[in-house]
């Protein structure tokens, strides 16, 4: 890269802090007891002399460190970004389909940004923990504006590469920052629509959510299918250059994985639906995935990091790196909270809790977005009442 030239895909830097931030604070939230909700700092009653202490420190720490990274490496490229859109190397790499992908960097690392402040920035902050039903609005005004700015780019990017023509064999793995970047922008709608109280709210990130995220489904097989066929036209791998982006398909997935299990919350509390094993379908088949790909993702770049990667040479495309660990690590997470109970995922025991009635409490994974706790009147094989729901592994 010359010397003074800006490159979009840089922003994969600070998108790589932010999700180095984001992996302590799922971690916690599917590892460690806690209150109903996001977890939060004053819910970590731990002896942080201990050694299980010690290691929470450092999980702050990482939070904190990179979260700063993230929200200081974003205020220092955005300038740079408003002034690269006005030269004309932006419009020649807008109107190359083989190379416009790398615009949606910058809408990607905004969009992590509303996971660092709902995550680690809150985690920290009692004010945000306690308000954070008050914060929906504002987060949905931000978000909606965002909606609107990647979809109608994204928009203009297909009719780019449906008007232009361009050598479909030159395309690479890189090509799926398009179902990336609506990835990101679904699962950050699907969380608002999952968490917010007010229906209003709720019903308006749910509905544009399911819309950006199935077109990002849509171009994710599309774009894989193209992908793959492309590679077997060609002899051998790709460039050196482009080798880091065959792991963007984690991260990819990942990002529907989560956005369907949130809108999943959604429809339970705000549809009144009870979708039982949907759950584990959601996070289990995704995350099965990725281990066998991760695995076949690394074997195939072996060569890759043996030879170049240790090199003084650096290309922008490195820091895509960071963002498959990520994201296994994150929906490792999630699966890590479900698997154990997938077994008994339809066993439960009902106890009284008073002698008014019962109710009904769902599964732990409940936790990520504090909405399962629900009441209802259970009928069937069980006396009619409310009763506490538990699942129980087999």
């Amino acid at each position: 890269m010359k010397k003074n030239t800006f490159n979009p895909l840089i922003f994969l830097a600070s998108l790589g802090a932010g999700g180095i931030a984001v992996m302590p604070f799922a971690f916690l939230q599917y590892t460690v007891e806690h209150g109903s909700g996001l977890v939060k700092l004053a819910d970590l009653g731990v002896d942080y002399s201990s050694p299980a202490g010690a290691g929470l420190v450092f999980l702050f720490a990482v939070m904190v460190v990179f979260a700063l990274i993230h929200l200081g490496l974003t205020a220092f490229l955005l300038p740079k970004l408003f002034r690269w859109v006005k030269t004309s190397e932006f419009k020649e790499v807008l109107n190359s389909p083989l190379k416009n992908a790398s615009l949606l960097a910058p809408f990607i690392s905004l969009a992590m940004t509303m996971n660092v402040f709902i995550g680690p920035v809150r985690f920290f902050s009692s004010w945000m923990a306690a308000n954070l039903q008050s914060l929906m609005l504002p987060a949905l005004i931000f978000w909606s504006v965002l909606w609107v700015f990647l979809m109608y780019f994204e928009t203009k990017l297909l009719k780019i590469s449906f008007s232009k023509g361009f050598d479909v064999n030159k395309i690479s793995f890189g090509w799926l920052l398009h179902p990336f970047a609506l990835g990101m922008l679904t699962v950050v709608g699907t969380g608002i629509a999952a968490m917010a109280k007010d229906p209003g709210i709720a019903s308006t990130a749910a509905l544009l959510s399911i819309i950006s995220g199935s077109m990002g489904i849509f171009l994710l097989a599309v774009k894989m299918i193209m992908i793959f066929k492309s590679h077997f036209n060609a002899d051998g791998l790709p460039e050196k250059q482009f080798l880091p982006s065959f792991l963007i398909v984690v991260p990819n997935i990942t990002l529907y994985s989560i956005s369907a299990f949130r809108l999943g919350h959604y429809l339970e509390n705000s549809m009144g639906m009870e979708l039982g094993a949907y759950y584990f379908f959601a996070v289990m088949i995704p995350f099965a995935f990725e281990v066998w790909y991760l695995a076949f993702g690394l074997a195939l770049l072996s060569d890759y990091f043996k030879k170049h990667f240790w090199k003084k040479e650096f290309y922008v495309t490195q820091w895509g790196l960071i963002c498959p660990i990520v994201a296994f690590g994150v929906l490792g997470s999630f699966a890590y909270k479900i698997f154990p109970a997938a077994g008994g995922i339809f066993l439960c025991r009902y106890n009284n809790l008073n002698n008014s009635g019962r109710r009904i409490l769902c599964h732990p994974l409940e936790a990520q977005l504090s909405m399962c706790s629900q009441q209802r009147e259970e009928g069937g094989g069980f006396s009619k009442g409310y009763g506490v729901f538990e699942l129980k592994p087999i």
